[in-house]
This record gives C-alpha cells, structure tokens and sequence, in this order.
C-alpha cells in the first residue's frame, strides 16, 4: 500500500501547494506517486494543467451521491499523475453534515488505490470535513511553517485536530514534522521564532526538518509557467533544499 503524505497548515500563502507539488515530483523520480488536490481554491491542479470540466474530480470521490473509484479520477498530465480539484469542495461541509462515513470516503477510495507507492495531498487553509477525509486516510502530515510573527497561530488547533483524529479514526497517523519554508535566516525574529517552533515541534512529539526552504524567485516563475519546480529549475536553490527534505522525510520509512 502506498504511503499517503498530507501537507496541511490551516494559514493561508505558506507555502502548501509549492511543497506538495514539488515534493509530488521528487517523489515521482523514486516510485510512482499521485497528487490529490484536495483544496477547492485547486492551485494543485492548475499547476499540473489538470482538467476540471467535464470529467472526474475528487468532488466525485468523496462528495458526489454517485461515488467513483479513485482510480476513475486520476489525470495523467505531462507534470506527473493527479486527481485533480474542485469549486465544489467548498460545498463539502453542508452536504457531507451529519453524513459519519463521509468522513471515511477518501480513506475507503485510497485503501482501494493500487499501483501508487506514494500519495501526496495539498489541503485548503482551513479545518474542514475535506481535511478530516485527508487526515482519516493519511499516515504522515508535514506542516510547512514560516519564521513569522504569525507563524505558529493556529499550529495548536490544527495539531488538536491532528490528534483527534489519531485517537479516534486513524491511529497510525503521525506528525512527520514541521517544513520551515521561504527562509532568508537573515533576521533576528526568524532566529527567535525558530527556536519556538523547535520547541513547538518537540511538543508535538515531532520535529523541525533540519533542512529549512530558502527563498528563491525561480518558484514563483514555476507557478507562472504551470511547471513543476522539479523540471523548471532543478539546482535553484529551493529545490536543492526540497531534495534534502524529501531525503530526510524518507528516512526510516
């Protein structure tokens, strides 16, 4: 069975998608691995150029009435394999409310998955119905972080969630650690904040990825051109920082 990585931090503009997409496309080159989109706003999707018109998305895995094998909504696209996105997640908490096996619909659809060594999963900034669906089908959640003033807001709400959910719908559900992301190590404050957020990640019976993700303005011309940082710049130097990361990541798995 494949190893299901969820990237997930309920602050927005940290970061998430750049992470799941990049670490997607590291992964790739070791086995074959799928990205799900799971937040509605689908900044996964547009990236990998995926469709979401007229054909089936993860709305139609774990939300849709009609429900369909994961398998039937993977897009193979030039950046790598995807079930991509859509508007109408946004929809999920009012029509999955009160529903208690819609909160199993993702773990159920990639339990039947075959052929996938590696699942990656971007998620919305939120604490939503969707992120528990992501959460119950995960085994390891990387939280990307910055060395903010306001970059710890929220890190204890999500971690209750995080676990809630470990000890009532997924025991083997762990925290892979925290990914400090867009990083100069400039500033007096990112310093301080680091030694908060090591602490903060020791709490969480986790850690700090010794490995912290620079800056650099090749990434968001990546977005621009809807490519994979992975292809677009491979020795930039955030990409030479996410190799090491997945390097670390995969360590003892």
């Amino acid at each position: 069975m494949a190893v299901t990585f969820v990237v997930a931090n309920q602050k927005g503009g940290i970061g998430k998608t750049t992470t799941a997409t990049t670490l997607a496309g590291i992964l790739a080159k070791k086995g074959r691995t799928l990205l799900i989109d799971a937040d509605p706003q689908g900044n996964s999707t547009a990236t990998y150029q995926a469709q979401v018109e007229d054909c089936a998305t993860l709305y139609d895995v774990i939300v849709d009435s009609e429900i369909l094998p994961l398998a039937e909504a993977v897009q193979h696209m030039p950046n790598g394999d995807i079930v991509a996105s859509d508007p109408l997640l946004s929809k999920a908490e009012k029509l999955l409310d009160g529903d208690v096996e819609g909160l199993y619909r993702l773990k159920d659809a990639v339990e039947e998955m075959e052929g996938y060594e590696y699942l990656v999963i971007d998620t919305a900034p939120s604490l939503s119905v969707i992120l528990y669906n992501c959460l119950i089908a995960a085994d390891q959640v990387i939280i990307p972080v910055m060395a903010d003033a306001y970059s710890m807001q929220g890190l204890s709400q999500l971690y209750d969630t995080i676990k809630a959910v470990k000890r009532r719908q997924n025991p083997k559900l762990t925290v892979a650690g925290l990914l400090l992301v867009k990083y100069s190590g400039r500033s007096n404050l990112e310093k301080r904040v680091l030694q908060e957020l090591q602490e903060l990640a020791e709490g969480m019976g986790s850690r700090l990825f010794s490995v912290a993700i620079r800056e650099c303005v090749k990434v968001k011309e990546a977005q621009t051109q809807k490519k994979l940082l992975t292809e677009y710049a491979p020795g930039c130097s955030s990409m030479q920082d996410y190799f090491a990361f997945a390097e670390e990541l995969l360590e003892g798995i």
